[in-house]
């Protein structure tokens, strides 16, 4: 399995009032449909090696599975939206919601746009009536975003061309029961020191 991590990084922020070109031509293509493949989430997977967690998104056709190595916390805020777990309280992703909600902001879709020094880049599509706004996000952030509302989740061509791999669904069913296994038997302590491994996400 190919080792990507999801970007920490904040690159490409529209309303920062600079963009230079290679943003923008990255930003534009997001409109052309061809270009794109909508994928849904597989599920969670666990590296066999590093125990760190893995987001496996997966093609209509399950032929292709594309992993985004994420941090424990996103993986947990994902799962938790799989398998139907609603906290008392919201964390932070129902939070951001709730918020999108109370301002009329719609996610319209994310779209995990491309591949650079072994690191993936995404973006919100949201929209506020006639308002169209493109959100620099971490894959693993808008992934746990579209998930709670619903949101389609596009991929480049050319990032699943470079980082998808051939589906094994037995291996992916024994590493999402592993991972299941692996959070449940945490302590306070691991989750303070990040359990020994680094996602590659900056807070």
């Amino acid at each position: 399995m190919r080792s990507v991590v999801d970007s920490g990084e904040d690159q490409v922020i529209l309303d920062s009032g600079h963009l230079d070109v290679q943003v923008f031509h990255r930003l534009t293509v997001f409109y052309e449909a061809d270009r794109m493949i909508e994928m849904k989430v597989a599920g969670i997977a666990l590296d066999a090696a590093t125990r760190s967690p893995i987001v496996l998104l997966r093609d209509a056709t399950e032929r292709r599975a594309l992993p985004i190595y994420i941090g424990q916390e996103q993986a947990k805020a994902i799962i938790s939206v799989l398998e139907g777990h609603k906290p008392p309280r919201p964390l932070t992703h129902d939070l951001m919601v709730n918020f999108l909600e109370a301002w009329n902001l719609t996610l319209e879709r994310i779209v995990i746009h491309s591949l650079q020094d072994n690191t993936f880049y995404a973006v919100l599509i949201a929209r506020q009536g006639e308002v169209k706004k493109e959100i620099d996000a971490r894959p693993s952030d808008a992934i746990a975003l579209a998930l709670r509302t619903n949101s389609p989740i596009w991929v480049m061509e050319e990032v699943i061309a470079d980082a998808s791999i051939p589906v094994d669904r037995d291996a992916d069913e024994a590493e999402r029961r592993a991972f299941r296994e692996f959070i449940s038997n945490l302590r306070p302590e691991d989750l303070i020191k990040g359990s020994g491994f680094s996602s590659g996400e900056t807070s």
